[in-house]
């Protein structure tokens, strides 16, 4: 009598392409958020040397041009402020609860804001870097100076606020239009706050890898199966 080949088990699943994607981008931003970090609380001169010579030229212009450093104080506390861009976050929050009904995904917003600002302020306190002293200043600025928590809030928020866009299936000219916006801004609070003497080049950099890394983090973990549908599955196109 002759037995019947078993059947070998069926593979294991791959993980959604979100997540996976999700999860190599996390990486790869994890090891580079570890090593400048290093850099940074090791004091590495040539880091030191280079954050030095482009600080001192845009305090030069800075002071010269005072027009443009008005109009960037005015971007640095009102636009792109980590107070606006987490009320930007709470105001997605309560559109996806009053029209979605996305009582997880708000929760998951709100939480990821939360989570990112105590990251941001103990990484501070960890490296307590000292922020620029100029003569002359033209701003000022509390805390320890890396990571930049401008540039990390603008970063993360904007980064999950285009990936929550995304979910919802967008037109193409609003999708353009709030990439474009984000670029401009998480850019442009970059630029201004080494441009007002707050902030190193490096402290930037920082906080742009930071925030792009948590942002990585929240969608693996909203993509993380829950054993249900997803509150916003994309929107089909007829």
């Amino acid at each position: 009598m002759h037995r019947r080949p078993t059947a070998p088990p069926p593979p294991s699943p791959d993980p959604p392409a979100p997540r996976r994607t999700a999860t190599r981008v996390a990486a790869g931003l994890a090891v580079c958020s570890v090593l400048l970090l290093t850099l940074v609380a090791a004091r590495w001169h040539p880091l030191l040397a280079l954050d030095g010579g482009l600080s001192r030229t845009t305090h030069r212009w800075a002071v010269h041009y005072r027009g443009v450093t008005e109009v960037f104080r005015v971007l640095t506390d009102w636009v792109w402020d980590p107070l606006t861009m987490r009320l930007a976050c709470a105001a997605a929050a309560v559109w996806l609860i009053w029209r979605r009904a996305a009582w997880w995904t708000a929760l998951w917003l709100a939480v990821t804001c939360a989570v990112a600002a105590i990251v941001q302020q103990s990484v501070k306190a960890a490296v307590d870097r000292p922020r620029p002293a100029w003569r002359d200043p033209v701003d000022t600025a509390h805390y320890a100076a890396f990571p930049s928590g401008h540039a990390m809030t603008a970063t993360l928020v904007c980064g999950l606020l285009l990936w929550l866009l995304h979910r919802c299936g967008p037109g193409r000219v609003l999708w353009r239009t709030a990439v474009a916006a984000a670029l401009v801004s998480v850019a442009g609070v970059g630029v201004t706050r080494v441009w007002l003497g707050v902030h190193w080049p490096s402290d930037v950099l920082g906080g742009w890898l930071f925030g792009a890394l948590l942002a990585a983090l929240a969608v693996i973990v909203y993509e993380w199966p829950r054993g249900r549908r997803p509150e916003l599955p994309p929107r089909r196109r007829g």
